[in-house]
């Protein structure tokens, strides 16, 4: 396979890792009235998610230089 094929299979599996993250199903679990550090968890969980995605998508960006 080429290279660049495998680099846009793993931006598409991130692509569908976010949007299963960010969907109905997971986000109603964290939406509760529970806080950690002082912030309800709900947010706690989307930004950590979002840095996880971000830090994905570095590794795999930068990989390939």
């Amino acid at each position: 396979m080429n290279k660049s094929t495998v680099i846009r299979q793993r931006l598409i599996a991130i692509f569908v890792i976010g949007c299963l993250l960010f969907n109905y199903p997971l986000l109603s679990l964290f939406s509760t009235e529970t806080m950690l550090w002082g912030f309800p968890v709900l947010y706690v969980y989307v930004f950590v998610s979002w840095l996880l995605l971000i830090g994905l998508l570095i590794g795999i960006i930068e990989s390939r230089h």
